[in-house]
């Protein structure tokens, strides 16, 4: 596929790009006309544009080619919220550049990698314009908020017509203390549950006239928070399950509640199933005696790319720009990769530092934009040759 000469990208650098997606207050499931932004630019070097918005959440497809491989980068346009205002150096949507950092909410989570994205592969087209295989990029603004209307609705979208991915590079942050020093190539599940534990309410002072919950739940949750899930694996640490808040009392101090309310959570490695979980709780609770209920919650599968094709290209294209080995990680939380594994086998996330996302003065250092840019170019002149 040949570009119209007056079509050609402009000479904008990433940088620049960075700042111009950062200054667009997208605080989620907000979007802020970035997403129209990308598709422009994209536009104008052939990629066909699709947009695959449900409810309040804006979400893109764009794809160059039709032929295999195809690979794909994946990223949100939308921010957390600011925190107090007054507490940011400088206006968190007016991007600052400020002793050789990019300061600007989104800065590192994730703006600078789309921006980083898209110029990788406007340099790579302008080089390339009968590249093999296919480029696309998933955009969504829902990525820091329920995620229930973006990156998966565009995965059943793409998954409906039978469109699947052969590689796919998330641009979060992964990089611990230097740029390209991690790249996270898995990530554990995510599985909730709220605990009921019913009781009888009655006067503090007739205890044998009532039954505390709170006393029948603790030596269940005792049991639950010394048990051994599984091992882990070569990738993976151990399943681990904590309890993230108990509610239970009426408020005053003369009154044997009648419920109690356990919120928990497993981070859970491949090892186990959720089908096993739910029912290794469950036998815990029954031997127990208790009287409850339990609302489940799966915030997302694992995934995982074992050492391979897209992990070897990936540490590859960072050793090649940064002179850095990066090591792989399957640590930290869930990310949009539990929704794109449905449709695509190896998926490997990238991106800057991750020391300062979601922060007061959230911040990229500049020396570090180019080179991400590079390594996302690098990817593809492996990838696509």
């Amino acid at each position: 596929m040949s570009i119209d000469p007056k079509m050609r990208p402009s000479s904008t650098s990433t940088l620049d790009f960075a700042r111009a997606l950062i200054s667009r207050r997208s605080i989620t499931p907000e979007d802020g006309g970035c997403q129209k932004i990308l598709a422009e630019r994209l536009g104008h070097i052939g990629f066909r544009c699709e947009n695959v918005s449900c409810g309040s959440v804006t979400n893109l497809w764009a794809r160059r080619g039709s032929s295999a491989p195809l690979v794909a980068f994946a990223g949100h346009t939308d921010v957390v919220p600011t925190g107090p205002l007054a507490q940011w150096t400088s206006d968190p949507f007016i991007p600052e550049l400020r002793d050789g950092w990019l300061y600007g909410r989104g800065a590192a989570d994730m703006k600078t990698s789309i921006a980083a994205f898209v110029v990788a592969v406007e340099e790579f087209v302008e080089a390339r314009p009968r590249h093999g295989g296919s480029i696309g990029l998933l955009i969504t603004s829902d990525e820091e908020g329920p995620a229930t209307d973006g990156t998966v609705k565009v995965v059943e979208f793409l998954r409906d017509r039978g469109e699947i991915l052969d590689y796919c590079i998330v641009g979060e942050p992964s990089s611990e203390k230097i740029l390209g020093d991690t790249i996270k190539n898995g990530r554990r599940g995510s599985l909730s549950g709220v605990l009921i534990v019913n009781g009888v309410q009655g006067h503090i002072a007739y205890p044998q006239l009532a039954k505390n919950p709170i006393h029948l739940v603790v030596p269940a949750l005792t049991e639950l928070a010394v048990t051994e899930w599984d091992h882990g694996d070569e990738y993976f640490p151990p399943t681990s399950w904590q309890v993230s808040n108990i509610h239970g009392g009426t408020g005053v101090s003369n009154v044997i509640p009648g419920h109690v309310e356990v919120h928990f959570n497993f981070r859970f490695a491949p090892a186990s199933s959720e089908a096993d979980l739910k029912n290794r709780v469950h036998a815990v609770l029954d031997a127990h005696r208790l009287d409850y209920s339990i609302a489940w919650t799966l915030g997302g599968k694992p995934f995982l790319t074992p050492r391979g094709r897209l992990v070897g290209v990936m540490q590859a294209a960072i050793r090649d720009v940064t002179g850095v080995n990066a090591e792989i990680s399957t640590a930290g939380g869930t990310s949009d990769g539990r929704f794109i594994t449905d449709i695509c086998k190896e998926i490997v996330e990238f991106g800057p530092l991750n020391a300062s996302i979601h922060k007061i003065d959230e911040r990229i250092e500049i020396a570090s934009v180019e080179p991400l840019k590079n390594v996302f170019r690098g990817v593809l002149e492996r990838l696509l040759v």
